[in-house]
């Protein structure tokens, strides 16, 4: 059956490229014969959501969107704005968007395929995959797992650069760990890691001697029939592509060059909206592809959103892949990305049969993103976060803690956080008192804090963004041993 695409395009004027409305029309059963995401029967709903973007687009000044849901076997999608304001092409259902972190839940399902094949063990240490791997702490080198690379939990430092070379980027960038020191032992606390990951996708490529992009390719993408997905840049942008986009001086520019990340399990996929709705989907069945084919035990798709750690201060827990949240009581499954201009999000509420997935091509999209999916969860399910309800890290894209919780009445006394938090190799965390309240940074740089629940607290004034989580967390002795930072770990000077 033929669908309808309406392709709107909002905050336009402001943008300087014209007023809004629909500029373009497409009616197609999906591009050169691809079959379309099934579209619901008429929902009041899906046009609110889409109202609701056109205006965050304008007042965000927003780029480009693309946005599907699925709720209950049916689905809608519908693109907004422009791929690229230098080369303006209206967002479609087929746009490629690059999907950053959101790539790490693939990496999860090629290794629990890998697991269901008997190839791969998540209980098994790191090394009798990788028989060489080595960090700076024998102990941890011995005591790492699969899972903890899975769940942000080998205790290592996270943000770490990766250069591309080619098929032997994921080998040399595990030889590049071998010094690395520990800031906590394996398992012992949450702090978004991207390194891990990348570990992670080393362990792919040794136990199917293909490399990660064959790897996703043959494991994920292909058996889904996932074909605007991809691992790499060259191949991502033949097709209709969302150029990624940021302010400045006042104006909105399309930064260059750009580049899928080399660390590809951490962040470097790209996909359609379509098809993130399809693998979202798969995500909520029974692990089964749409022809038939069993992929996964419903087992390992549940084992995939089941908690498998607590973020120590918040509530929130991490799954082998999918960051986990109960809103009233029902569990959700999340996971976002950020680019540098490109912000993503994709979203399951398996008890209601509803999944969703907003990417947008601007560095601030992830405030979009925020109203949006906070939007949908309250008008399909009526779940919304709970005033003063202990969330925090880092999903992957950034949140306000602010949507949700108020200053306590009477702040903790500072000097129990008061010192350097280290976290190499990337440097140190200064918390200093200043005017009787604490401060991250040191001079007169930094921003502020205000506690809003017992060791949560998130950034006030210039120097971050508002609302920016920032929390301490004790060892077992309840001594403050570590400050995560928007979801990252340093550790205590001399603890």
């Amino acid at each position: 059956m033929l669908r309808r695409r309406f392709v709107s395009v909002a905050g336009l004027a402001t943008l300087g490229l014209g007023r809004p409305g629909i500029v373009g029309l497409e009616e197609a059963s999906g591009s050169l014969g691809r079959p379309a995401v099934p579209a619901p029967q008429s929902d009041d709903r899906f046009d609110r959501v889409a109202r609701l973007i056109e205006e965050k687009m304008a007042e965000y000044r927003t780029t480009g969107v693309a946005f599907a849901l699925s709720k209950e076997g049916r689905s809608a999608s519908r693109g907004f704005g422009l791929t690229n304001i230098d080369n303006p092409q209206p967002v479609t259902p087929d746009t490629v968007f690059p999907i950053a972190s959101i790539s790490k839940t693939v990496a999860g399902t090629a290794i629990m395929r890998l697991a269901d094949q008997g190839h791969v063990d998540v209980e098994a240490p790191v090394r009798e995959y990788l028989t060489g791997f080595r960090v700076g702490d024998p102990e941890a080198t011995r005591d790492v797992r699969v899972w903890h690379l899975l769940t942000h939990t080998p205790g290592w430092e996270g943000q770490l650069a990766t250069p591309d070379r080619g098929a032997e980027t994921l080998a040399s960038f595990v030889e590049t760990l071998r010094d690395l020191p520990q800031l906590a032992r394996p398992g012992e606390v949450w702090s978004y890691n991207n390194a891990g990951w990348g570990v992670a996708g080393r362990v792919i490529e040794v136990v199917t001697g293909a490399t990660i992009g064959e790897a996703l390719d043959d494991l994920v993408f292909d058996p889904l029939g996932l074909d605007r997905a991809f691992s790499h840049t060259g191949e991502a942008m033949t097709y209709r592509f969302a150029a990624p986009h940021r302010e400045r001086e006042g104006r909105t520019v399309v930064p260059r060059p750009f580049a899928l990340p080399a660390n590809v399990t951490a962040g470097g996929c790209a996909m359609s909206v379509d098809d993130l709705l399809r693998y979202a989907r798969f995500h909520l069945g029974d692990g089964t592809a749409p022809g038939g084919e069993r992929l996964l035990r419903q087992a390992s798709l549940l084992a995939m959103r089941t908690a498998r750690v607590r973020k120590n201060a918040s509530t929130d827990e991490m799954g082998m892949g999918w960051h986990l949240r109960t809103l009233d009581g029902v569990l959700t499954a999340q996971h976002g990305g950020t680019l540098g201009g490109h912000c993503l999000h994709v979203q399951l509420v398996p008890v209601r049969s509803l999944c969703f997935a907003i990417l947008t091509n601007h560095a601030d999209g992830w405030r979009l993103n925020e109203d949006v999916a906070a939007t949908v969860l309250d008008l399909y399910e009526g779940l919304a976060l709970a005033p003063g309800q202990r969330t925090g890290g880092n999903r992957g894209g950034n949140e306000r803690m602010t949507s949700h919780a108020a200053p306590l009445a009477t702040q903790p006394p500072p000097d129990e956080f008061v010192g350097r938090y280290e976290r190499p190799p990337v440097g140190d965390v200064e918390v200093r008192t200043r005017n009787g309240g604490l401060r991250v940074g040191s001079g007169d740089g930094g921003y502020g804090l205000v506690f809003w629940a017992p060791d949560m607290a998130y950034a006030t004034g210039p120097g971050a963004y508002e609302g920016m989580p920032v929390e301490f967390v004790r060892d077992a002795s309840g001594a403050v041993t570590w400050v995560r930072v928007n979801g990252r770990i340093a550790r205590r000077a001399g603890r």
